[in-house]
């Protein structure tokens, strides 16, 4: 006797969250900044995106950071979608913050 194939579609909670930020440091989001948040953000299983100037980059790319240039007083806003999204968007705060 053959059993019917079960497929079982499981629902995963994804919160989203976006967040705006300034930019405290004097020396705005430089290569130590990007390091620490791509090292916050790769702990998570959470999609994160900063967004400035109307350009998105994954804010687990130390590249990506690093081409956006914000200087100090700009004003960047924090995407994250996934389980943990409050919690990644809290850490990248306390780093640019």
């Amino acid at each position: 006797m053959f059993g019917e194939a079960c497929h079982v579609n499981q629902y995963q909670k994804e919160e989203t969250m976006e967040k705006t930020i300034t930019i405290q440091s004097t020396a705005g989001l430089h290569a130590e900044l990007a390091a620490k948040i791509v090292q916050s953000a790769s702990k998570y299983d959470v999609d994160i995106r900063l967004v400035y100037q109307h350009v998105t980059i994954d804010a687990k790319s130390i590249l990506g950071l690093m081409s956006l240039a914000v200087p100090q007083g700009e004003n960047v806003k924090l995407i994250a979608k996934g389980d943990k999204a409050e919690i990644v968007i809290n850490e990248i705060e306390k780093i640019l913050g």
